[in-house]
């Protein structure tokens, strides 16, 4: 979980113990009219189901909760009502306004549906005091949580004397599930975030303390037999106006391609609700926020960014697979794409294809890897089907494919997953064929290979411990996923323990960790062998704080070289609307552009700060820098800050300024290196949002650096956009 993101640590929390049948609660189905507005005064709600929100399921182990919570719930022909009352001191009470998406921190309420259930994936719809929403699609096998999904749904909430309540709004519409016709059978887990000294997490269900099967959990509910998904079609369009230029120096001439114009359009369609269809036209990247800045000098391989496309972003976990083979930001400017996703009685399945106008291309390497971009188009095309044997076991298959002019890759394998109490097998076995033209300036034009993984987890309330292996060959290429070393094999085998604390204990909770694993080349040559342990505790003020330790033997340019670290961390929120952290880890490193081993040193200070109900600051600045030789070989400062100002639930004005500065003494290298670099830029966006859907972005960006033949800051970047889309449902 990223320290900036606080949405359920349940994983941590979860016992795969036996599931043993349920008595389900039948949802009423009411004809009368309700208006969400955070009120509960609308006289339908009296024939609402009620649900009380009984036991602390983290950090205490299903004990009664500290303050009551009472979800009311009920169906019409064309949605799911939900209602929630809150009891709490209205001083206490932590509530912002934020984008949506953003307030994991707030007190909130909410719910997560099984609607199949399956126990394997779930969705997950909160709102905090103020109405803001977030909505996630969890997947069971990997415990994760993904909160790029959204749908369309409504809610408000009011802050009142005695707490404060929320109404949603979930049409069936937004919602996927069995086509059968009768009653219809859920898994509900209704859930409150109650964030004070420590972070309470309250439920309707006891999830007893460790484990690797939230699902397993979820209480019962039955009904929904009449309802209705509507057309279930959507066609967004959208319109995006952009000037962007740059110049290569303090006096050069401004140029670009003047002012562009793209409309495009985003269709979905479910026919059923086991089936769901998407288009895309021109999907683009110009209303998302700059992505975080990223500097690693200690490594050689290409850093991860997230992806931001919509079109994208959902339904990605159908994708899923131990090996990352489908990183979608590899389809880097897609001209348009098509997408199915959809379940089956015993399994789910997806595809999709694109066009791409540019090829990016991911060059993978034993000891490291880089991005390259080809001015050439290629086709995509991506297939996912996994078959549910049994409650316990799943097999799957997968299949990529990118072809141009003179160039493809293919890959294809087959996966499987077994699950049952605490105990978690998973495997996955792949082959890989391509074939590159000269202009892609690679080592091997026609390479293939195999790449294979199997683990296994155990997890209980106190112990738990992971053991994995997995081999990549070197001609083994997958250009759709994320797999950015190849030809090597590495096993890992490691464990640890928790300590849990009762209440009036200044800790809840203990954890030791650690492991062991080593790394071979293709040709036996050790890579590294690497042993590490980590000791960390949460306390009091939402805190976490802790030591990490790693020892390891590591190969470099010929020669094995001996690193360490130890780190230091924590964070915690002393009050409402302030979160502070920092990392500070120093030990014998490796200066890889040199290799030589020097002193390295990394310092990480954040902090996420809220002023009111709406203002933010997100500050980030880490520093890393080495000595050897007698002088600093390299230090390199970067800064992240983030303002944000919601007016309301629907505009915000965010500001992003981003940085760096590298110094290199160029006495310490053999080859040429630059003395200084600096960098900086800025990005302004405003944006309105109706909904997920109907927005308003507009905005700006501005961009400078210096170096050693440029000693004097310039902007070197500026550009300007405004997208406009409107989610249209006929």
């Amino acid at each position: 979980m990223t320290r900036h993101r606080l949405a359920l640590a349940l994983a941590a929390t979860l016992l795969a113990s036996p599931v043993y049948a349920q008595e389900a609660t039948r949802i009423p189905h009411i004809e009368g009219e309700i208006v969400i507005d955070g009120k509960l005064d609308d006289a339908a709600w009296s024939q609402a189901v009620p649900i009380d929100l009984a036991y602390e399921i983290s950090p205490a182990d299903n004990t009664p909760a500290p303050v009551r919570t009472t979800m009311r719930m009920a169906t019409t022909r064309d949605a799911v009502y939900l209602a929630f009352h809150a009891e709490d001191n209205p001083k206490e009470i932590r509530a912002h306004l934020t984008d949506r998406d953003a307030a994991y921190k707030d007190d909130f309420v909410g719910i997560m549906l099984d609607t199949f259930d399956d126990h394997r994936r779930n969705y997950e719809f909160f709102v905090n005091p103020l109405g803001i929403q977030m909505d996630l699609i969890r997947e069971e096998a990997t415990s994760n949580e993904d909160d790029s999904w959204d749908g369309l749904w409504t809610s408000a909430g009011r802050i009142t004397d005695t707490g404060y309540d929320v109404e949603i709004r979930i049409p069936f519409s937004t919602l996927r599930f069995s086509g059968a016709p009768g009653p219809r059978r859920w898994g509900v887990i209704a859930f409150r975030n109650y964030p004070r000294n420590i972070r309470h997490q309250l439920s309707n269900v006891k999830v007893p303390r460790g484990g690797n099967c939230l699902l397993c959990h979820t209480a019962k509910i039955e009904g929904m037999e009449d309802a209705q998904q509507g057309r279930n079609l959507e066609i967004v369009p959208t319109l995006t106006i952009t000037d962007a230029q740059s110049r290569d120096s303090r006096n050069g001439t401004w140029h670009g391609d003047g002012v562009q114009v793209e409309p495009g359009v985003d269709v979905s369609w479910a026919p059923s609700p086991n089936l769901t269809l998407n288009a895309t036209i021109n999907p683009d990247f110009s209303q998302v926020e700059s992505d975080q800045a990223q500097l690693d000098l200690t490594s050689n391989f290409a850093l991860y960014q997230p992806e931001k496309r919509p079109f994208f972003m959902e339904g990605a976990d159908y994708f899923n697979t131990p090996f990352q083979v489908l990183y979608t930001r590899q389809i880097a400017d897609p001209d348009f794409g098509v997408r199915t996703t959809g379940r089956t009685g015993s399994g789910a399945y997806g595809a999709f294809l694109a066009k791409d106008s540019v090829t990016q291309l991911l060059k993978p390497g034993v000891l490291g890897s880089s991005f390259d971009i080809f001015e050439q188009s290629n086709n995509v095309f991506v297939g996912r089907y996994r078959h549910d044997l049994n409650a316990s076991t799943s097999l799957g298959v997968i299949a990529t494919a990118r072809h141009g002019d003179g160039y493809s890759n293919d890959v294809a394998g087959v996966d499987g997953r077994w699950q049952k109490g605490n105990h978690t097998v998973t495997a996955q076995f792949l082959r890989s064929e391509s074939d590159y033209p000269l202009s892609f300036d690679v080592d091997d034009t026609r390479p293939k290979g195999n790449a294979w993984r199997g683990e296994y987890a155990y997890d209980s309330r106190n112990w738990f411990m992971n053991t994995w292996h997995e081999q990549i060959d070197p001609g083994f290429r997958a250009d759709l996923g994320f797999i950015g070393q190849v030809g090597y094999d590495k096993s890992l085998l490691g464990g640890g323990y928790n300590w849990f604390f009762d209440d009036g204990s200044k800790l809840t909770k203990v954890q030791l960790y650690s492991d062991f694993d080593i790394t071979h080349r293709f040709d036996g040559q050790l890579l590294e062998r690497e042993l590490e342990a980590q000791l960390q505790a949460n306390g009091p003020w939402q805190s976490n704080f802790g030591i990490h330790g790693l020892t390891r033997a590591r190969f470099w340019n010929g020669q094995l070289f001996d690193e360490s670290y130890v780190n230091l961390f924590g964070n915690m929120t002393p009050r409402s609307g302030v979160q502070v952290g920092a990392n500070f880890r120093v030990g014998p490193q490796i200066d890889l552009a040199a290799s030589k081993r020097g002193q390295g040193r990394y310092i990480d200070v954040f902090g996420n700060f809220s002023f009111g109900r709406g203002l933010s600051i997100n500050a980030d600045v880490f520093q890393q820098s080495l000595r050897r030789d007698g002088g600093t070989a390299f230090e390199a400062t970067v800064f992240d800050l983030r303002f944000g100002w919601q007016f309301d639930p629907r505009q915000r004005l965010r500001i992003a300024v981003q940085g760096s500065n590298v110094d290199k003494d160029p006495a310490l290298y053999v080859n040429p290196v630059n003395r200084h670099a600096r960098d900086v830029g800025a990005q302004l966006i405003y944006s309105y949002k109706v909904n997920p859907r109907t927005a308003l972005f507009a905005g700006g960006t501005v961009g400078g650096f210096l170096d050693d033949d440029n000693p004097s800051m310039f902007a070197s970047q500026r550009g300007v956009f405004v997208k406009m889309s409107y989610g249209w449902q006929p």
